[in-house]
């Protein structure tokens, strides 16, 4: 995989733009929330490079919210990495980027994910090889038609003034990559997810990386605004808790990114962020039929074009 653009994205204004796009999702975030704030927690890797982790417990909307900047040093590609890319062999690499994960206490908020990122790998002798990726992806706990035609509408209109084709490719690929194989089922009604985009050279590629972290705040925080209220009971929030277990096991069972982190050496916390405070699993369970429960199976966790 080498770049066809002979030349690097800049480093310093993707790291700039990545900064300013955590503020920017904070201070949404924040303003949803209306109570509690994040707490930012700076670190540093002795490899090299660190990051600024920004995290809020135990809000009165959001019961957990994770938006965490990176930028790190590796001087030693991980195996996950070099079995997938044998040409990262040898290479030291940078990689930088912001990536979230938002876990509302209100069941009929959804759950969501987003990240994107920048890896650049060098050897002496080789051009450099470098990609953008990322996304964002929804996992509601109960599902509402008009927030899922938001958000892919949000995502399809982001990526048409890249090709006409990208929203289709990219919806794709986020159905199949957010796929529990163990349990042949869906984590929830996809986004986009695109991975290794350097083919379009480093101006266009680092545009369409703005175009999804930007997206990501228009997509997310009218759904968030218009559910974080509505009532519920211990009904739904058993439910929500049962089906948080879902996206724990996508996480630590499937996600390319929780596996390269820890692999590299990465930092736990900041890794494991993800992952919400409040779970549970139930032996053999399934909803009753015309449940609401029974519903999300039924007909949001099966992809579907929402636009249509």
């Amino acid at each position: 995989m080498i770049s066809s653009d002979p030349s690097i994205p800049d480093i310093a204004v993707v790291k700039n733009y990545l900064l300013d796009l955590q503020d920017r999702i904070c201070a949404m975030l924040e303003a949803e929330e209306g109570v509690a704030r994040f707490r930012t927690d700076e670190w540093n890797r002795n490899e090299g490079g660190g990051g600024r982790s920004r995290v809020l417990e135990n809000g009165h909307i959001l019961e957990k919210g994770g938006v965490l900047f990176s930028h790190v040093h590796i001087s030693q590609m991980p195996a996950s990495a070099t079995a997938h890319r044998p040409e990262l062999a040898g290479c030291k690499a940078q990689a930088l980027g912001v990536s979230l994960v938002i876990h509302p206490r209100n069941p009929y908020a959804p759950t969501s994910h987003a990240n994107v990122r920048l890896f650049v790998a060098e050897k002496e002798g080789q051009a450099p090889i470098w990609w953008f990726g990322g996304g964002f992806d929804l996992t509601p706990y109960y599902g509402f038609d008009e927030d899922c035609r938001h958000w892919h509408r949000t995502a399809h209109d982001l990526c048409l003034p890249f090709g006409d084709d990208v929203y289709a490719a990219y919806k794709k690929w986020c159905d199949e990559y957010f796929y529990l194989k163990h349990r042949h089922e869906p984590r929830g009604i996809g986004g986009l997810f695109y991975d290794d985009l350097y083919a379009w050279g480093s101006e266009k590629s680092f545009s369409f990386m703005r175009a999804v972290g930007d997206g990501f705040i228009a997509a997310y925080q009218p759904i968030l605004a218009r559910r974080k209220l509505q009532p519920y009971g211990e009904r739904e929030r058993d439910f929500q808790l049962y089906r948080r277990g879902r996206y724990v096991e996508f996480n630590l069972v499937h996600d390319r990114g929780t596996l390269f982190g820890l692999q590299s050496g990465g930092r736990t916390e900041s890794i494991l962020m993800s992952l919400p405070n409040l779970v549970s699993w139930r032996y053999d369970w399934a909803p009753e039929p015309g449940t609401p429960e029974a519903l999300l199976y039924e007909r949001y966790l099966k992809p579907r074009d929402w636009l249509a």
